[in-house]
């Protein structure tokens, strides 16, 4: 994953209180999990948000009071409304341990397939994985240019050197598949055919004398 170092500041006022004071001033709450101790802090709005809006796993090292701090970001939460950004989760990443995350899939190249016709479908935008924080790439990269019709890749057939996928080995991730042509309009209805009975031929009144 690409580094990228977020500089942030501990909190001294926690709450609902403390965030919102925190947002007034363009600081966006945070919370570190998982070292030794829980930390609370806060980054500039727009720093973070060069991360947040990021579709790519990043590896962040946060520089919290001078004090440096290797994590992955994990949650983070958007107001409703305005869908400014609110509050942020990272997770500390030591080199030697295991993170669970959620990467991108991105398919390169165009398949045979497609190429003949058929349509690429992507059943899965990200695949859980398992690894150490140097091993998990920033994306998974998935080339299809050898998919003919019918054929797919699944999560067994991804191949991410020390990483574990974690997904069902049988979902389907990528596929491609027959475009079904819209069938063509049928011709305008024959006029309706005549009644089956005809008509009564109306007799005609004798000549009175």
């Amino acid at each position: 994953m690409k580094n990228v170092e977020l500089i942030g500041t501990k909190r001294g006022l926690k709450g609902t209180s403390g965030a919102q004071q925190l947002r007034r001033s363009k600081l966006v709450p945070c919370v570190l999990y998982g070292g030794k101790e829980v930390v609370h802090f806060s980054v500039e709005e727009r720093a973070l948000g060069k991360i947040v809006h990021s579709p790519l796993a990043h590896h962040v090292e946060l520089n919290i009071d001078g004090v440096k701090h290797p994590a992955v970001l994990k949650d983070k939460q958007f107001q409703p409304v305005t869908d400014a950004l609110i509050h942020a989760d990272f997770m500390a990443a030591e080199p030697d341990e295991q993170l669970r995350m959620s990467l991108i899939v991105r398919a390169t190249g165009q398949s045979a397939g497609v190429r003949k016709g058929g349509k690429l479908n992507q059943a899965m935008r990200k695949v859980l994985v398992k690894g150490k924080p140097g091993a998990l790439p920033e994306v998974v990269e998935l080339d299809v240019t050898g998919l003919d019709m019918g054929d797919s890749i699944r999560v067994q057939d991804i191949t991410l050197p020390g990483v574990t996928l974690l997904d069902k080995p049988n979902d389907v991730v990528l596929a491609v598949k027959a475009v079904k042509k819209a069938a063509e309009t049928a011709a305008a209805a024959a006029a309706p055919a005549a009644a089956a009975a005809p008509a009564a031929e109306k007799k005609a009144e004798p000549a009175k004398k």
